[in-house]
């Protein structure tokens, strides 16, 4: 399934703790950098697990280091639900919103609560979605309570509504 299906549905209609699926396969491991709460980038790995109906993508954070931490985001296809991992109440709690920026790989959920850059990932949804995403360099869209998208946009039109 991998993020493609994620993003996909991203762009209006297109765009873990210690959570293991018991069907769990390993897509890919990525050796990239992550930031959370926004600050400066540090080195994190990221796995992306085939788990049923969803794929899993396990984010350490300043892996093999002193204090590292791991941040779980689920990406469930039908429909598009897109949910974090809280450890302390051991459960997925749905995103609020979602960012991806082509021109750097990278992918933020909940504003810059946790951003990670992701080249295979925006690479998957450029392939899957060429005709959408073309000429597109920022997409963001916003979940409603129950988890599913109800709002979505490319570039300029982000800014549209904002204050």
């Amino acid at each position: 399934m991998g993020w493609a299906p994620g993003l996909v549905f991203l762009g209006g209609g297109l765009l873990l703790g210690q959570v293991q699926p018991a069907q769990a396969e390993l897509l890919y491991r990525l050796e990239t950098r992550c930031s959370l709460q926004g600050a400066a980038p540090v080195p994190c790995t990221v796995e992306a697990i085939e788990a049923g109906e969803a794929t899993i993508y396990r984010h350490r954070i300043a892996a093999g280091q002193a204090g590292d931490r791991v941040e779980t985001v689920r990406i469930s296809a039908k429909p598009v639900r897109m949910a974090r991992w809280v450890q302390a109440s051991k459960t997925f709690v749905a995103l609020e919103r979602a960012a991806a920026r082509f021109s750097t790989n990278t992918v933020c959920f909940n504003g810059t609560d946790l951003c990670v850059v992701n080249p295979n990932y925006l690479n998957s949804v450029r392939q899957a979605n060429g005709s959408a995403t073309q000429g597109r360099d920022l997409v963001r869209v916003h979940f409603g309570a129950d988890g599913r998208i109800d709002a979505s946009c490319y570039d300029a039109g982000c800014a549209v509504g904002q204050p």
